[in-house]
């Protein structure tokens, strides 16, 4: 009961919170556009104190300087808007012109009007009001005309319906400035309250943690202004050049809407296209009109935005989508403009506060799940597909060994461990197996060996879980084995034989061992874990293999080591014979040795095939030696 009381008081503080917003939203917009233009300017203000300016007059100077521009800005909008409605209706009759172009170059255009001035004709009939004829022996009499004459307006009257609709923006832009210039000159106080509210019990991490943040969102909305205040310029210059009327109130349009996702530039390109349309009598200016558009956006969002912000501001598509929505619900069309700063804003909350960390969840680009957990979870659920899709990213930056290790290895461990617990029944861990199996055929043509630097990958999921894998790149390749490099005994076909040694999930390392093995020209096959009874055992003896892995995924595997040791040389005493240790708790990493029981021991499949390579090609040791 306690936990579904929690539940509903987080609902309903979410609730109150929004709600505070909404009605609040007065002062909560003033307060959210002086935060985002303190991360704006807080970069120039430090770049004024390095030079010895003090800190007041170099907020002052640098807010009253931002603020000065974008009143002039604002001005221009004006008087371009002022100008172009005034000039509107001369475009009237082009605009006539074009419609009715356009309404008879289609075929059946004759008889849509026809049957347009029909429907017309019969609602005028319908909207007609009913004659009424006068009762008998009554006079019917004209309707006296009423005029009706407001006073003249008085000159408080007028310079108050002149005010009227610029009190609120005039209110709304001296609050911003007001909070601007506070939050530049306590921003060390603010961190520190802030600081203090999130919790004190690691203060050099979190202290860090608000210091890089902050320097980050600076970075990130600076170069976001620039490059949108960029584009408009560059719009703003092309229509200009092309001969659209009001071009820099057009580019300032651009500009501003940019910073909406996704539509911004679209909802830019409208407006002039359709001046474009206006203004000249053929279609030369709406189209060279468009073209700067579908030529300039692509540019700046494809291939400037990427290598100015990396792989992603943070956000997920989604989220970005979601944001949009709500902000826009909430505050309206500057709730529009706001909602990727704000949301980013809140993304970098969650990553630096643990009591917030569901909003990184949420709304951030980081994948919800490990590469092993995915994995791991798309082998459970039987989609081989999805899986081998997820490999194919990831193998455009590492090789295949490191795939398997880092990746599919791990997310094997998870299974081990939950079959530890006996929370992982045997049903499952056959579907495990299959899909491995599955897996492990489509990626049967790819070699290992580290891919060509350059081929990144876009897929954010792979991209994390190359971000926290090692880098394999400047690792020499493993090498593939001619015949005539191996030692007497190893040619020949199944002459390496993978042992699963207790379960299923061994058999899925074991597949994926057999692979690389295979691949760097030594040819595996693998067994059940049956393998070790006494009648298959003996089998196997007759087949004479050269090299035997055992392969165990379960830690607590050593007396079951030893005794399938024990077998293996009673039968076989002249073997090879090499433990994968894959259960991870072996310290020794990647690092290949000899055990008292086995020949050697290694802990990843890149170190087990390394460790069989090396035993293929030296010289033969008696092993009474």
């Amino acid at each position: 009961m306690e936990g579904v009381g929690s539940h509903f008081g987080n609902i309903a503080s979410v609730m109150l919170i929004v709600a505070a917003l909404y009605l609040g939203r007065d002062v909560f917009v003033p307060v959210a556009l002086a935060i985002l233009f303190s991360f704006v300017l807080a970069p120039l203000v430090k770049l004024l104190q390095k030079i010895r300016i003090p800190r007041a007059i170099a907020v002052c100077g640098v807010v009253l300087l931002a603020f000065a521009v974008l009143s002039a800005l604002a001005v221009a909008m004006v008087s371009q808007a002022t100008q172009l409605a005034g000039d509107l209706p001369t475009y009237q009759s082009t605009m006539r012109e074009k419609i009715a172009s356009l309404k008879g170059a289609g075929p059946g255009s004759n008889v849509l009007s026809r049957a347009a001035d029909v429907l017309q004709e019969l609602g005028k009939e319908l909207d007609r009001p009913q004659d009424t004829k006068p009762l008998p022996g009554t006079e019917q009499r004209q309707p006296i005309p009423v005029e009706v004459h407001q006073p003249e307006a008085g000159a408080l009257e007028t310079l108050s319906a002149f005010l009227a609709p610029l009190i609120h923006p005039l209110a709304t832009t001296g609050l911003v400035l007001i909070f601007v210039i506070f939050i530049l000159l306590t921003r060390e106080d603010l961190r520190n309250r802030f600081i203090r509210l999130t919790g004190t019990s690691d203060l050099q991490k979190t202290t860090a943690a608000f210091d890089d943040a902050g320097k980050r969102l600076s970075r990130l909305f600076l170069t976001q202004l620039l490059l949108n205040a960029s584009f408009g310029l560059v719009i703003g210059t092309g229509l200009w050049l092309i001969g659209v009327p009001s071009a820099l109130l057009w580019g300032i349009l651009a500009a501003v809407l940019r910073f909406v996702p996704y539509v911004g530039a679209i909802l830019s390109a409208v407006f002039p296209m359709v001046i474009a349309a206006a203004v000249d009598p053929g279609w030369t200016m709406l189209l060279w009109t468009a073209a700067l558009f579908a030529i300039t956006e692509p540019i700046v969002g494809h291939v400037i935005e990427p290598l100015l912000y990396g792989r992603s501001t943070g956000l997920s598509p989604f989220a970005i989508v979601v944001a949009a929505t709500f902000w826009t619900w909430l505050w309206g069309p500057i709730g529009l403009v706001l909602a990727t700063p704000l949301t980013i804003c809140l993304v970098v909350l969650g990553r630096h506060v643990e009591r917030l960390e569901f909003l990184d969840v949420l709304l951030g680009d980081r994948p919800a799940l490990s590469a092993p957990e995915i994995f791991y979870q798309r082998v459970l659920a039987g989609d081989p597909a999805e899986t081998a899709d997820k490999a194919e990213e990831v193998l455009k930056e590492r090789s295949l060994s490191a795939y398997y290790d880092e990746v599919a290895l791990e997310g094997l461990r998870l299974a081990a461990a939950d079959a530890t617990r006996g929370v992982l029944d045997a049903e499952r861990q056959a579907r495990i197996l299959e899909t491995v199996r599955e897996v492990v055929d489509d990626l049967s043509d790819r070699d290992d060996k580290s891919p060509k630097a350059g081929d990144a990958t876009r897929d954010t999921e792979a991209a994390a879980a190359i971000d926290e894998s090692i880098d394999t790149l400047g690792m020499a390749d493993l090498p593939v084995l001619a015949p005539e490099q191996l030692r007497d005994g190893f040619d020949g076909e199944d002459r390496v034989v993978c042992i699963a040694a207790q379960s299923d999930l061994d058999e899925a390392a074991a597949l994926m061992l057999a692979q690389l093995l295979t691949k760097h020209g030594l040819q595996a096959r693998v067994t059940a874990p049956d393998t070790l009874s006494s009648a298959k055992l003996a089998a196997l003896a007759q087949a004479a293999p050269a090299l035997i892995c055992l392969c165990y995924l379960n830690g607590a595997s050593t007396a079951h080591m030893r005794y399938a040791i024990k077998r293996l040389r009673r039968r076989m005493p002249s073997v090879d014979i090499v433990i994968a240790s894959l259960s991870g708790a072996d310290p020794a990493g990647d690092a290949a040795g000899p055990s008292p029981q086995a020949d050697e021991t290694a802990s990843t499949l890149r170190g087990v095939t390394q460790a069989c390579i090396e035993r293929a090609t030296a010289p033969r040791i008696d092993a009474a030696a």
